[in-house]
């Protein structure tokens, strides 16, 4: 393709810390605080927009190590781009329905949510090779939308389930848990449960409810979901979420920006800092770090897909003017206690 890449228009005002992916050792013990990396994106420019095939439609993001992995909602196949030269390859073919949320662990396993399969897999990121396959639900409708790793479990969401669903990790054979929202949620026609992560202390998931806007702290055991108090704001048309210490990150689709979360540490209440946007986004999805920047791949709702409909990846900045970060190289995962 020949588009020109465009210099995005970052709004920010404040320092954040990315975190770099824990170590396969972490993964076996809650920690009590977090570090980030030492090494820093190369200080050699890298693009600010990445050019994905015509007609992929992308949605999720994950990224390890200088490699982005994005699915495809269209037939789940998984796309791998190196973020310093934008060239890449399919490396897993899709099982013919969509490839949404997914986050990627410190072995290369890709963890993918399967959209209106009502599964879930897990993919080798060497071999493209499936590793694991979970079936949620087989009730209509549904739709798996995100996923987030903890300690000892993945979560995902369901969009069209008033349920989430739990994978046991390090488990062979492991069942999948369903287990259903309760509390402040309450399911209502459209998107619901649609991005998750964690608190800021490890403790409980967060999900954002695209139907109302509301951020949620959810109970992994007992699936209690209380409406986090951010003074009034909603989180409109809210979409991924990427957490960083105890900011949190929130794409709004369809109103082209990411708006800038602080939490308190429990992740019950918070505050709107700030927005980000940019004047290449086309209805980002979702998100994911590297370095100093957010990679959102931009899904373009509001164009009719062809196989000739043109799709891009967009980096956004978050790095403030004279202050400096600490860059870590994976996206931020945190753990349960």
């Amino acid at each position: 393709m020949s588009h020109l890449v465009r210099r995005l228009t970052t709004l920010a005002s404040v320092p954040v810390v990315l975190l770099g992916l824990v170590s396969a050792s972490a993964a076996t013990a809650a920690p009590t605080t977090t570090t980030a990396t030492t090494s820093a994106r190369p200080s050699v420019p890298f693009p600010d927009r990445i050019e994905l095939p015509d007609g992929f439609q992308p949605e999720g993001i994950a990224i390890a190590r200088g490699t982005a992995y994005f699915g495809s909602r269209a037939d789940g196949d998984i796309y791998a781009a190196d973020l310093r030269t934008g060239r890449g390859k399919v490396i897993s073919q899709g099982p013919g329905t969509g490839s949404l949320g997914m986050k990627v662990d410190s072995k290369g396993r890709l963890y993918v949510a399967g959209a209106a399969g009502g599964n879930g897999r897990v993919i080798d990121t060497r071999t493209g090779k499936v590793l694991q396959s979970y079936t949620f639900t087989t009730k209509t409708p549904t739709f798996v939308n995100d996923v987030i790793l903890g300690k000892d479990a993945a979560y995902f969401t369901d969009s069209q389930q008033p349920v989430f669903y739990k994978v046991p990790l390090g488990r062979a054979n492991a069942k999948p848990q369903t287990i259903a929202l309760t509390g402040d949620y309450q399911h209502l026609p459209g998107n619901n449960a649609n991005g998750i992560s964690l608190t800021p202390d490890g403790r409980a998931l967060i999900m954002v409810q695209s139907s109302t806007g509301f951020l949620l702290r959810v109970d992994p055991k007992t699936g209690v979901a209380r409406r986090i108090d951010l003074g009034g704001a909603l989180m409109t048309n809210g979409d991924g979420l990427l957490l960083s210490g105890r900011t949190l990150y929130v794409v709004q689709n369809q109103l082209n920006k990411i708006a800038v979360v602080s939490l308190d540490r429990a992740g019950t209440k918070g505050q709107v800092v700030r927005e980000i946007t940019s004047p290449d986004f086309d209805v980002p999805t979702t998100m994911a770090a590297f370095g100093s920047h957010l990679y959102l791949p931009n899904a373009r709702f509001s164009t009719p897909p062809t196989p000739e409909t043109a799709y891009w990846v967009t980096a956004v900045s978050t790095k403030p003017a004279k202050h400096s970060m600490d860059d870590g190289e994976c996206d931020p995962i945190r753990f349960l206690k």
